[in-house]
Parts: structure tokens; C-alpha cells; sequence
């Protein structure tokens, strides 16, 4: 895979106006490329770029980094909210607005000031990359436009190789574009990330379009696209060398994709790699075994070609579950900078594994916000990442038979039941004391209820169900 085009830059003298970025969307790779470690051919050592190695920032990403140090502070002025709630917590709106006030000012203290007309879109794509105040979720949409935000700034020559000089920020540096992009990822986008995961803790946010245990991540895409990279071959040091982005093989210290199941080992890894950073997260937020609430990834961890191929992998994954769905780009902002205009050439793209579970509109029902469903797949067809190992070349876990995780207590395999009749139904409802002997997990004391993936909100609201069903008199 060749090296992507360069971010055009624009002359924002040549700008007359700027305007605050508006959704456009109503219907359905040098910062990749700068984390591949590099090998000097003077002596043939190999460098890689990891998070628990020193940097020191140049002047430009230090000053954006004060702005997200700043964001962060705010949290202490909008502590979560105490009272009974069922999905996030509603004091993410008060540390929000605090964003939305000051937003403007921290840009202004840290920007020079010829670019200060641009702050309406600035502004615009920062504070559209920390979740949605009104649905309390987050998710990849809001993670690309914290790219957008980086993008806006490079197109305007914020990180310029030029000096230039401001009464409001100081005298910029010359930095070279490949140790700038490194720095963009290892410092300014691993401290988003930090921030955006201190956000969905302390505030319960939930997943924003997720298509829940499978899609790769519940929020995030991007630290394992940059992190995946960190483990590819290295690269000829020479900046001006034409050498394809490895789409096989490893680093030779790279770590096994397999170790993902293993806690400890992920942890360790967390620490260095923006992937295994991810991969630590879930492990915070999330139980039960790691192939039943992240099969994607699990998917991903057995493929044999190396990160290269994994890195390929989730290229072509992020265009097409993040880049071509219409329920993540619909929010995207335009405005001047990145513009909406329609490519004559752009091609339509191809539906993913996942397009198979979008609800489609319904033209019978024109105007009345019916839709109706895709038709599921075949028996035996699953959603798995595109280019991982076909079913059974793999061995299952320990535990997992069938398709699912069988109890440590049972004794005969696990299958799938049919599901099982609505609890609505008075005609096909248990009567009497067959209703407490059912095999409905509903009607189950906790005790006896089998251990699963369940969420406490779930588990509460199906005990609370149970209770709430009159018993029938026989």
C-alpha cells in the first residue's frame, strides 16, 4: 500500500469568510503511516515510536495539549449526578456547557492571531469530538471529528515549517512533518483518548451506533488502526523513500495478536502501544470472556500474517464501518475548510458485514417513520472482521461450545434455544407454579440464574419484570 496524498493546506488569507460548519449528509494515512517504526540504514537499527518513551513536544501540540489539559479540569466543576439513572448521567451536560463557554477563549490564548477567524470551525469540530450532551453516547463519529479538528489546524498551516510569529502564542518552531505527525498521534491523540475515557467512566456514557458486540469497539476505531501500525515492519528511515506500508508481517519484538485474551499481557503492552491502550480499556469496562463482548477483535487476534496485515485489515474496516455509514456521517460538520462538494468520480460504496443489520426505509410507509429490516443472513453466517480466518481454522476457547460459552457446571454441550415466547403472551405464559419452574431466565431467582455478559441495568430491569408478573390461579 502506498503512501496516502498529503493533506492539501490552504492559504487562509485567500479565505474571505469563515463559517461555523453545518451537517451536510442526509442520506445513506499519514498519521498511520508516520507510527511504522523505521530502520536507519546506516546501521541498520530499527526505531519505534511507543507511548512510554519521552517526547518533547514541539510548541504547536504543546499549546493544543494545554487546551484538552484544561477540558479535563473542567470535570471537577461537573461531578456525575447521585440520583437513580438508568443510562448516562445527565451532569455531562453541565461539563459540556463548561466546554461550550470556554472554548473559545483557550483556543484564542493559544492560537496566533491571524488564525483566529478560524476558531468557528475549530470550535465546531472540538467540541463535536467529546460525545453528544443529548443522547449522553459517544462513539467513532465523535472520535473522527477530533480528527477533523487536527485536520482543520494542519490545512491552516498551524503546524507550519515555517516560523512564524504571535503577540498571543509565541514564536513558533520548524518542526519536520513526519516528527510532527508522530507527535499528533503519541501525544495529542493519546491524551484525547485518556480524556474521552475519563469522560465515559465518570459520566456512563453510552455507545454511540454501536452494533454492539459486533462491531470492533463500542467507542473507539482509531487507536487500533495507530496502534497496529506500531507492530508493522519497519521502514526505511529515508524520508523520501517510496517503500509501501507493510500490509504483512510483524516488528520482530511485536507481541502476539493472540495475547489479547490475556489480561496481564495486555496490560504490560497498554503501556507502549495505542492498540493494546484500546484493548486495556474494554478490559475496564467490561466482563465476562473477552471473545463473547469483543469477537471482533478476538477475530482479529488469530490472524497468522502478522500486524501488517492487520493494519491493512482495518484500513479498509474504518472506511467502510465508519467512513461510508451514513449513521455516523450524517452528523459530520461542513464549512469552509473542509467543504461540501461532490466528487464526480467518487465511487459507491460497498455494503460491509455489518449493512446487514440497518433498518432500511420502508417506501410503503412514506412519511409515517415506518422502515423495515434487511433479511438476516444465511444459516451459519456471522459477522466477522473481513479479512479475519474463516470459521474453524481457529480452535475455540475453553468453554465456548457451539457458537457460545458453556457454564462451568453444565454437562452436556450448549446449544442455542429458540427464542423464547414474549412474556406479553397469556397464551403461551407458564400458568401457576410452572411458571416459577420454566426455564425462562426471566422468572429465575438471581441465584439460580445462569452467569452471563448482562449489564446490572439489565439484569435489574429483567428481576424487576419477574416481579411484576401476576402469578396465574390454577
Amino acid at each position: 500500500m502506498s503512501a496516502s496524498p498529503r493533506l492539501r493546506a490552504v492559504e487562509i488569507s485567500k479565505i474571505n469568510t469563515f463559517a461555523e460548519p453545518v451537517k451536510r449528509i442526509h442520506d445513506g494515512a499519514d498519521l498511520n503511516r508516520s507510527m511504522v517504526p523505521r530502520r536507519t540504514t546506516s546501521d541498520n537499527s530499527i526505531h519505534e515510536f511507543r507511548l512510554d518513551h519521552e517526547y518533547e513536544p514541539i510548541h504547536q501540540v504543546r499549546c493544543i495539549q494545554q487546551v484538552i489539559t484544561n477540558l479535563d479540569l473542567l470535570i471537577s466543576e461537573a461531578p456525575p449526578d447521585t440520583g437513580p439513572r438508568r443510562f448516562g448521567n445527565i451532569s455531562f451536560r453541565k461539563w459540556y456547557k463548561l466546554a461550550e463557554e470556554c472554548a473559545q477563549r483557550l483556543l484564542e490564548e493559544v492560537l496566533p492571531v491571524e488564525l483566529h477567524p478560524a476558531i468557528v470551525e475549530y470550535k465546531a469540530y472540538l467540541l463535536g469530538s467529546f460525545g453528544s450532551p443529548q443522547r449522553l453516547d459517544y462513539g467513532t463519529g465523535h472520535e473522527l471529528s477530533f480528527i477533523a479538528f487536527l485536520a482543520s489546524l494542519w490545512k491552516t498551516d498551524y503546524f507550519s515549517s515555517s516560523p512564524k510569529t504571535s503577540e498571543n502564542a509565541g514564536t513558533f518552531t520548524a518542526p519536520s512533518s513526519v516528527s510532527t505527525e508522530r507527535q499528533i498521534v503519541l501525544l495529542l491523540f493519546q491524551q484525547y483518548l485518556s480524556l474521552i475515557r475519563k469522560l465515559i467512566i465518570t459520566y456512563n456514557l453510552e455507545p454511540a451506533g454501536s452494533h454492539g458486540v459486533w462491531g470492533l469497539d463500542d467507542n473507539s476505531f482509531l487507536p487500533y488502526l495507530f496502534g497496529s501500525a506500531q507492530f508493522c515492519p519497519p521502514l526505511p528511515e529515508d524520508k523520501s523513500s517510496s517503500t509501501p506500508t507493510p500490509t504483512s508481517g510483524s516488528l520482530s519484538s511485536s507481541p502476539d495478536p493472540s495475547i489479547v485474551t490475556k489480561r496481564n499481557l495486555v496490560e504490560k503492552e497498554a503501556k507502549a502501544n495505542l492498540y493494546f491502550s484500546a484493548i486495556d480499556f474494554i478490559y475496564t469496562v467490561k466482563r465476562g470472556p473477552f471473545w463473547e463482548h469483543s469477537p471482533i477483535l478476538f477475530d482479529i487476534s488469530g490472524i497468522k500474517d502478522g500486524w501488517g496485515k492487520i493494519n491493512k485489515g482495518l484500513i479498509k474496516m474504518y472506511d467502510a464501518e465508519v467512513l461510508a455509514k451514513f449513521p455516523v456521517v450524517q452528523h459530520f460538520p461542513f464549512g469552509r475548510l473542509f467543504a461540501w462538494e461532490k466528487d464526480p468520480d467518487a465511487k459507491t460504496p460497498l455494503h460491509s458485514t455489518h449493512t446487514t443489520s440497518q433498518p432500511l426505509r420502508d417506501p410503503r410507509g412514506a412519511g409515517n417513520g415506518s422502515a423495515m429490516m434487511r433479511p438476516p443472513p444465511g444459516p451459519g453466517v456471522g459477522t466477522a472482521a473481513p479479512w479475519a480466518a474463516p470459521a474453524g481454522s481457529r480452535p475455540a476457547p475453553a468453554g465456548f461450545v457451539n457458537g457460545v460459552t458453556q457454564a462451568p457446571w453444565a454437562n452436556a454441550p450448549v446449544t442455542r434455544r429458540a427464542a423464547a415466547p414474549s412474556l406479553h403472551s397469556q397464551a403461551s405464559r407458564p400458568t401457576g407454579n410452572s411458571a416459577r419452574n420454566s426455564g425462562s431466565q426471566f422468572l429465575q431467582r438471581p441465584d439460580q440464574r445462569p452467569v452471563s455478559a448482562a449489564s446490572p441495568q439489565q439484569v435489574k430491569l429483567a428481576e424487576k419484570t419477574a416481579e411484576t408478573i401476576p402469578e396465574e390461579k390454577t
